[in-house]
């Protein structure tokens, strides 16, 4: 590694700093969904199937969206290591203007899916519930993603705690706004499915509201800039963020098609199959929101140090997240391939799910390692402004070979659900290796 010992001790409890709210707050999104899916659970199979179908269908849309404004993290960090205020607060404004401009539009892209899944058949008690719930999701684009740039300002000039606790408190806030408008509680009427996706809404404006206050209160702490500066959006420096967001943007939107492709192959097997297979995703899914904080947290260490003219400390800090991030997920990988079983056992009793959900889990440790490499190593070069390679180097592993691989093996060699885990492992290894790679090459280019 070519930042000595010495100044990655340095550096990693000032990354652990920054990098646990943020991993908490990651964790944070992932329970509200969780949330949902056992108060759905308590409306019947067609509301949580209807749930799960929505999910699926508006979450790697919203995200790819919020994508589009990961450029905030390159350019505010940047501009924060380089002491220019000012221009944090131009990024931030346009970085507002971008999120509000993008919202309506994907929200119309989610809703016009509602008649594509009926005219392919959908189940009609199914869509009957799914229509309104996507509908009502819909309307929370708007203050998810002004949430979103918002964030991204906050995190990038160091103020990370607002944002666990923005995302901690919202899932204390979706809860009571389900209960009421699922179940009719506190005089509101019995919504059903749809009133989750209220729920959902109104839990996001109340995310937005602590971030606006946030920068309110931290404006008037540190002079009131904002208020000076023009707010009219700026088109270059929209493009600049659209540069920099589109290809996280369209890696965010491979992954989530390859996720989703790979539970149809999995909907073709058997029903244990199946639920093996969802459960392994919910695990691997939880265990990537660690190294997801992280990655941000590196993003903004690595691009302050860059603003500032520090090369040699930009490549410490994006090994000392890198080191962070494997740590981590070298842990998560022995424990699900020493006990899986155990873990499977938290979601079901079912004999034959707890053995298919092992299998698959052993799979997963494989990889473990190398999800948490690329995922870091991703941020780390958003830091240093280069979203580009992540990019490619996501499009060819998933699609060139992740994608292939698992629908050879599970289906052409017969290896079923476990097929499909060792494409997800073959892409992961080559994208986690292939990316610390490129890494190290600009790390030792930017005089490392």
């Amino acid at each position: 590694m070519a930042a000595n010992r010495l100044q990655l001790r340095a550096e990693f409890a000032p990354m652990l700093r920054m990098a646990v709210p943020l991993a908490l707050a990651e964790l944070g999104w992932m329970a509200m969904g969780l949330e949902d899916t056992i108060m759905a659970g308590r409306l019947g199979a067609a509301a949580l199937g209807a749930g799960s179908l929505g999910a699926m269908v508006f979450y790697p849309i919203a995200i790819g969206g919020t994508g589009f404004l990961l450029g905030m993290d390159t350019l505010v960090a940047q501009a924060h290591g380089a002491r220019d205020a000012a221009d944090c607060r131009r990024t931030l404004v346009n970085g507002v203007w971008l999120s509000l401009a993008l919202a309506p539009l994907f929200a119309l892209a989610i809703v016009s899916l509602i008649p594509v899944l009926r005219a392919t058949g959908t189940n009609p008690n199914v869509m009957a519930l799914f229509e309104p719930f996507l509908r009502a999701l819909a309307w929370g684009l708007p203050p998810l993603f002004l949430y979103a740039a918002l964030r991204r300002y906050l995190q990038a000039i160091d103020v990370v705690k607002p944002v666990t606790f923005a995302l901690v408190s919202a899932n204390v806030v979706n809860v009571l706004g389900n209960w009421v408008l699922m179940y009719g509680h506190c005089g509101a009427p019995r919504m059903g499915l749809e009133g989750c996706g209220w729920s959902t809404t109104i839990a996001r404006c109340y995310m937005a509201a602590v971030l606006l206050a946030t920068i309110a209160w931290h404006e008037r702490r540190t002079g009131s800039l904002l208020l000076s500066i023009s707010w009219r959006p700026s088109l270059d420096r929209i493009r600049s963020l659209a540069a920099l967001g589109m290809p996280a943007a369209l890696q965010f939107l491979f992954e989530g098609v390859v996720f989703s492709l790979v539970s149809v192959f999995a909907a073709h097997l058997d029903e244990a199959s199946l639920a093996a297979h969802s459960i392994a995703i919910n695990v691997v899914s939880t265990t990537y929101m660690v190294p997801l904080g992280i990655s941000s947290a590196a993003a903004v260490r690595v691009g302050q140090a860059y603003g500032a003219g520090d090369l040699r400390g930009a490549a410490t800090r994006g090994w000392t997240a890198i080191l962070l991030g494997a740590l981590f997920m070298a842990g998560a990988g022995v424990a699900l391939g020493t006990v899986p079983g155990w873990i499977v056992r938290i979601y079901t009793s079912d004999a034959g799910v707890i053995a298919a959900g092992a299998v698959l889990l052993r799979i997963a440790a494989l990889f473990q390692l190398f999800d948490g490499l690329q995922t870091v190593s991703t941020g780390a070069l958003r830091g240093i402004g280069d979203t580009r390679t992540p990019m490619l180097v996501h499009l060819a592993g998933y699609w060139g070979v992740g994608l292939p691989v698992a629908y050879l093996l599970c289906f052409r060699f017969g290896w079923g659900a476990a097929g499909i885990w060792v494409g997800l492992s073959a892409a992961l290894i080559l994208i986690g290796s292939t990316l610390v790679a490129v890494w190290r090459w600009r790390a030792l280019k930017i005089g490392a």
